[in-house]
């Protein structure tokens, strides 16, 4: 008899993930499906630091590393938050994963008890809502809108706070919607959170890169916050090394010595082959990072033109990461002749299906009046792409 545990069975797939797959099963088929689903940079990983790794192999970095990571990578993550972040951390302070998104289980299962209330902003990125149930947390939403450009303030995160939270997830820049926090805004969420010493904070800074407001601000800038902020990082949409899954975390030690147990038992170390590319990632030439940043910033703004030739769709500008999010609520209720748009689902496998374009529902993210547009690929296939959307919304009535 097949049996499943009943936390797998609880969990939800990736819709990231999912509608990656749809679209690859079209294109196996010989469709020409563009992907806008997946957030992953079309870029190649820069050559040094493909060298890196292949030196790597002939220097036989082929057996276990320690748990937390190679020492001299260590290092370079240290120097990397103090050059770019004015934050300084020891090596007890710091551990490397495989990718962002462990670095993000390792911290949840870690803190999470039974009950322990996380606060959450929506739209969120799929996979914390998700890690949240699996570590018996209780997901505690706190929407926001177009008109706070899917900001909290506050008033909001105050009113939230109870005597069972046990934390707030932060995005910034943000998956899906792109906005990112200006000084200001955080120095006022640490302000609440400052008189409330049981929350902790769980930084996802790895679109830190990928900015076009000229300044990243961390929670842990902030003094009385850096013993109580988990800053994860990574290197796979700064430096286009999605496939390699490196990624890292600064915390108390107290944390890093939690996390690194866990990771003992699951994975031991991240891949020393990749860890050795991430070391001349962060250690080499960084004019790669500001190149990706500069195409990046130019296909925003032109997919912002285009999709303001769609009527009826409603985005805001987003300053960072490389996503848009329109509301599409306009749309809901209508047809083609054959398809009728109930929700959010529904218009991104209209959109796949008629027009060959793959998007993310934002139900996934938390909110179902938009979905989730991703700009990092070519130029030339964005304005393929987004003359298909408005050819399959004109025929929306």
């Amino acid at each position: 008899m097949e049996k499943i545990s009943a936390r797998i069975a609880a969990l939800a797939e990736s819709q990231t993930m999912a509608m990656h797959q749809k679209t690859r099963e079209l294109q196996a088929q010989g469709i020409n499906v563009i992907n806008m689903a997946v957030g992953e940079p079309d870029f190649n990983t820069p050559a040094f630091i493909k060298e890196a790794a292949k030196q790597a192999i002939d220097d036989n970095y082929t057996f276990y590393s320690p748990n937390q990571g190679y020492p001299d990578l260590i290092q370079a993550i240290i120097q990397k938050f103090k050059r770019e972040n004015g934050l300084d951390y020891t090596a007890q302070e710091v551990m490397v994963s495989c990718g962002a998104k462990h670095c993000l289980a390792n911290v949840m299962m870690s803190l999470i008890d039974k009950g322990d209330e996380v606060l959450l902003p929506a739209p969120y990125w799929v996979s914390y809502y998700e890690l949240i149930r699996l570590a018996e947390g209780k997901c505690v939403v706190l929407p926001t809108s177009y008109e706070s450009d899917w900001k909290i303030t506050a008033g909001q995160l105050e009113k939230a706070i109870t005597p069972a939270t046990r934390a707030l997830i932060l995005c910034s820049p943000s998956n899906p919607t792109g906005s990112v926090y200006s000084y200001a805004e955080m120095e006022s969420l640490a302000r609440v959170l400052e008189k409330h010493p049981q929350v902790y904070v769980i930084s996802d800074e790895i679109y830190e890169h990928i900015n076009f407001t000229g300044r990243h601000v961390s929670m842990a800038n902030f003094p009385w916050m850096k013993e109580r902020t988990f800053v994860i990082n990574g290197v796979s949409k700064g430096y286009a090394m999605t496939g390699w899954r490196i990624g890292y975390l600064a915390a108390p030690a107290w944390m890093i010595k939690a996390c690194s147990k866990l990771q003992s038992q699951f994975t031991s170390n991240a891949s020393t082959i990749a860890q050795r590319a991430a070391l001349a990632a962060l250690t080499g030439d960084q004019s790669v990072v500001e190149e990706m940043r500069q195409a990046f910033r130019r296909r925003r703004d032109l997919v912002m033109r285009l999709i303001g030739t769609i009527a009826g769709l409603k985005t805001t500008c987003p300053d960072g990461a490389f996503y848009l999010f329109p509301d599409a609520s306009a749309f809901f209720g209508k047809s083609d002749g054959e398809t009728v748009i109930r929700n959010s689902t529904d218009l991104c496998m209209y959109l796949l299906q008629k027009a060959h374009v793959g998007c993310v529902p934002g139900s996934a993210f938390g909110d179902d009046r938009c979905f989730r547009i991703s700009y990092a690929s070519a130029d030339e296939l964005l304005i393929k792409a987004m003359e298909r959307m408005k050819k399959a919304f004109d025929r929306l009535r």
